[in-house]
């Protein structure tokens, strides 16, 4: 307790588009922590995952990247709030690209419509009682003497025993007193390697009850080495030769070091008690204790990463680590005894074998498969079975997985529209049952009248039509005869151009200049308004439309967006300069986080600006005043604060490129239609904002908060969607 979970995202750059398995991969790290093979995200990093009080996702149907930047001034609390955005690839089924293939969820509707799940559909596993485990041992929490291995199965796993043939001159290690479920335990591992004699130990390690080392040490055989089984033991010849230590000085140290009512743990440990040479009454043995049937045991590298979520004998490593396998052991065993058999039994460990095999499978499959042949024809198998889905996995082990909207799920995890639930029910509904479950998909709608395609045709005409407004300056009056080069020169020092023309229909000659970035644009308009520029003293303004009225309004909240924060823009880069070169240049400044170099998205060249995240906005600020009027390999660099996060940028660039001719046969039709039922769209769109505001507050601190514009991927055409993410402190802001 006192820890507080946070978030850390590198999404400035170009890598923040992210697909539908990395968002999955999130959810199931943040709801199951490290169990049933849930690994922290590749993408990002949730720190102290253990503390989460929960994980709520608000779910926008049918909405897009599109809807927030069209109404990025209605989104006022989700822009206010949430510090991690990110791209979002958009899906064909969403549904099951968030919950997971092969969810068994069956919701229930309430009488206000709402799908929901909540404690009365979490059953338990009717086959639960056929587990060997629950077979071994019942079902109930035990003390650790009941999964210590009797006399009769120490014989019958080949344990070396007083009197047993084979024994003779064995060392017993004098730990004779009675065991009680508090004696402590040890998890003990050795490496082996073949010599004349057979197997004998080359290295040892000893753990105790807190994961301590208390012995690693390297052990010279009696007999000459036939084999050191290096790929398996690590051990090599040259390791060996100044060992000095013999088996007997282990013997020694473990008869020292274990106290008399010791309990040693280990993964197959006869052999290496065989490999010792020495006898020890009371053992817990993994392999055993995690039983399977027909006398089948799990390995111990698949229990680590599936019970503990640790990845332990890593190919990329020379040998196993007996310490790191000791250590793995004895947490499996902890795990057992204070979980019990059932919840054991509930981590379905023969389903994630399964699944894991599969998977290994299906890695190989384009290596393996022959030309003309079906892999799975090859090898007689069935087709492979769909990946369990992590709100089971939530389901058997207790917790209440909990959705709420207007969209059911069906047993196939896919989704029934019935969008007759108002979104004022969803929220009354979710202040109420989101703070009795650890893992809650809230989902809201605009409602079918705003859902047609015409209408996303003409709101992307719109944004599109906007943001390239924002994007245009103009400039001028110039001379008759002015250069043109001088006047590229003189704006390309503000960021990259898209495009420049001269406009002629203007007494004096103005020129038209479109940029890359939102920041170049409004750079050339504080910085080169009424300044000489060709021999003529100009005026840089943007185009006057009736959509470019709040264009300043929108520049000053995109300044304050909370991602934008301890973020600036510079302009001016040599474009020989590499990212090394200007990591280099910019080190001397404080707190400096990541430096982004954009590239053009086509031809893969970097470009003449680059953005720089700093770990406190007053460095940023610093930083500002620094860089202004800095001379830079030969040229003077101009910065101001950032106004496009890293996926807006990369959007913005697609926009520009592409034809803008999508569509238009319909929404050109439509156009009335959309303006008369905008202003409705805004006021859903605020109150939309508001109800996301209310749920957002009243969730618990620690709380995993992640708001998914899913994106549209129809026959009519695709638009990219947007995840905002933060974990709720005790401001009530997300946490970074």
């Amino acid at each position: 307790q006192g820890k507080s979970c946070h978030l850390s995202a590198a999404l400035l750059g170009e890598d923040c588009e992210i697909s539908q398995e990395q968002l999955y991969e999130l959810l199931k790290y943040a709801a199951l922590g490290k169990c049933h093979n849930a690994a922290q995200p590749s993408w990002c990093r949730i720190y102290h995952q253990s503390h989460l009080a929960g994980v709520v996702v608000v779910v926008l149907h049918e909405m897009s990247q599109l809807h927030f930047y069209r109404f990025y001034l209605q989104f006022k609390h989700l822009r206010k709030v949430f510090q991690h955005r990110f791209t979002l690839a958009p899906s064909a089924n969403f549904p099951v690209s968030l919950y997971g293939e092969g969810t068994n969820l069956k919701p229930q509707n309430s009488p206000q419509g709402l799908a929901s799940t909540s404690s009365e559909c979490i059953t338990k596993n009717s086959d639960l009682q056929c587990d060997p485990i629950i077979q071994r041992y019942g079902e109930k929490k035990q003390g650790l003497t009941s999964y210590t291995l009797t006399l009769e199965e120490q014989k019958k796993n080949d344990y070396p025993m007083e009197g047993s043939p084979g024994c003779k001159g064995y060392i017993s290690t004098e730990c004779d007193q009675q065991r009680t479920d508090s004696s402590p335990l040890f998890g003990l591992d050795c490496e082996m390697c073949l010599t004349a004699k057979g197997n004998e130990v080359t290295r040892v390690s000893l753990v105790d009850a807190q994961g301590q080392c208390l012995l690693n040490e390297l052990v010279k055989p009696e007999s000459t080495v036939v084999n050191y089984r290096t790929r398996f033991s690590g051990i090599t010849k040259k390791m060996l030769l100044p060992v000095k230590t013999r088996l007997s000085d282990i013997q020694t140290r473990l008869k020292e070091m274990l106290p008399h009512d010791a309990v040693l743990v280990g993964h197959s440990l006869n052999s290496d008690l065989q490999a010792l040479e020495m006898i020890h009454p009371s053992v817990i043995d993994t392999s055993l204790l995690f039983a399977r049937s027909e006398g089948r045991r799990f390995k111990l590298k698949f229990l680590a990463k599936a019970v503990l979520g640790k990845e332990i004998q890593c190919e990329q490593k020379l040998g196993h680590d007996p310490t790191e396998d000791a250590r793995a052991a004895l947490e499996l065993a902890q795990f057992f005894i204070e979980q019990g058999p059932t919840k054991v039994a509930e981590l379905n460990l023969e389903m994630l074998l399964t699944a894991e095999k599969l998977a290994e499978v299906s890695q190989n499959k384009a290596v393996l498969q022959p030309q003309g042949c079906g892999f799975q024809e090859q090898l007689n198998e069935p087709p492979p079975l769909s990946k369990p889905c992590f709100l089971d996995c939530l389901q058997v082990t207790g917790q209440k997985p909990l959705l709420l909207g207007s969209q059911g799920l069906d047993s196939s995890g896919l989704c029934q529209s019935n969008l007759s639930t108002s979104n004022k029910q969803i929220l009354q509904r979710a202040l109420e049952d989101v703070p009795l479950s650890k893992f809650s998909i809230i989902q809201f709608s605009l409602g079918p009248e705003y859902l047609a395609s015409h209408l996303h045709a003409g709101l992307h005409e719109k944004v599109r039509s906007k943001l390239t407004d924002m994007l245009t300056i103009y400039a001028g009056p110039f001379e008759e005869n002015f250069c043109m080069k001088s006047v590229k020169k003189e704006f390309g020092r503000c960021g990259p151009i898209q495009s420049l023309t001269v406009v002629t229909e203007t007494f004096q000659p103005y020129v038209c200049i479109q940029y890359e970035v939102l920041e170049a644009a409004q750079l050339a308009v504080e910085s080169l308004n009424g300044a000489e520029v060709a021999g003529s003293c100009i005026k840089v303004q943007r185009p006057v439309t009736a959509a470019m009225l709040d264009c300043n309004v929108l520049i000053k909240e995109l300044e304050l967006d909370v991602e934008n924060e301890g973020v600036i823009y510079v302009a001016g880069l040599k474009k020989s300069l590499t990212e090394t070169d200007l990591q280099e240049e910019f080190s001397q400044l404080k707190d400096l986080e990541t430096l982004f170099l954009p590239k053009d998205l086509q031809s893969g060249k970097h470009r003449n600006c680059c953005f720089l995240k700093f770990q406190k906005a007053q460095s940023a600020v610093d930083a500002l005043e620094a860089i202004n009027g800095w001379t830079m390999k030969g040229s003077e660099l101009r910065s101001r604060n950032a106004l496009a996060p890293g996926h807006l940028w990369r959007w913005i660039w697609q926009m520009n490129h592409s034809n803008g001719k999508q569509g238009k046969h319909i929404f050109y039709e439509k156009m009335e239609q959309l303006s008369d039922s905008e202003q409705d769209l805004r006021k859903k769109v605020k109150k939309l904002d508001q109800h996301i505001k209310k749920l957002y507050r009243s969730l618990q601190n620690n709380t995993l908060c992640v708001v998914l514009f899913p994106g549209v991927n129809s026959t009519h055409g695709s638009q990219s969607g947007l995840g905002l993410m933060g974990i709720k402190d005790d401001e009530g802001r997300s946490a970074c």
